[in-house]
């Protein structure tokens, strides 16, 4: 009897987080994103980290510096946590045809698989996260949708074993004339 349960709990948890949702579904959809148009240049990300609860745990800022070398996206990011961390990480996104990207980083387990079609780009990716003093294996599946006026939102689900931990909703903006670095505004208030 315990077997069967255990066996039903897991069946739960994994159809719990599947999406039928594909990037296909958007191919029609605008404006339509073309991330080595949108990426190139600098970029400001806004984003917050939730809890399988909904409880906001972390917030940050990231500055981006994107460029294209007609086959390969390098983005360069710069966040700055609301606790004081100071991060970079550096992707390498390929394209790869119409519309497939292969994504790497140094945390990434393996490379990411990404599609973009319309206003939507997914990614999938395993992930050495950073959790306590060690790392922790987790996967991510990774949405962002433009919107007009060229906002990109972003939203991220964290999941190991099937099971969901944390989402991650970030927006994007194309960094205006004037604006100080993530980092300098952090400082100022301090």
């Amino acid at each position: 009897m315990l077997r069967r349960l255990l066996i039903l709990v897991a069946a739960v948890a994994v159809l719990a987080g599947c999406s039928s949702m594909k990037p296909e579904d958007f191919a029609n959809n605008t404006p339509k994103l073309v991330l080595e148009e949108y990426f190139q240049g600098r970029t400001r990300a806004y984003g917050i980290v939730e809890d399988r609860f909904g409880n906001v745990k972390r917030q940050f800022v990231a500055d981006i510096q994107g460029t294209w070398d007609g086959t390969t996206l390098t983005l360069v990011e710069d966040f700055v946590w609301n606790d004081g961390e100071v991060e970079q990480r550096i992707w390498k996104l390929a394209k790869q045809g119409e519309h497939g990207w292969e994504g790497r980083t140094a945390d990434a387990i393996g490379p990411s698989r990404g599609k973009l079609y319309g206003n939507a780009f997914f990614m999938e990716y395993d992930f050495n996260l950073k959790y306590g003093d060690g790392r922790m294996k987790v996967h991510f599946d990774d949405w962002m949708f433009l919107q007009p006026d060229g906002v990109l939102l972003n939203r991220a689900e964290i999941s190991k074993f099937g099971i969901h931990l944390a989402t991650v909703t970030i927006a994007f903006r194309k960094e205006g004339v004037g604006m100080a670095p993530a980092a300098a505004r952090t400082q100022a208030a301090e």
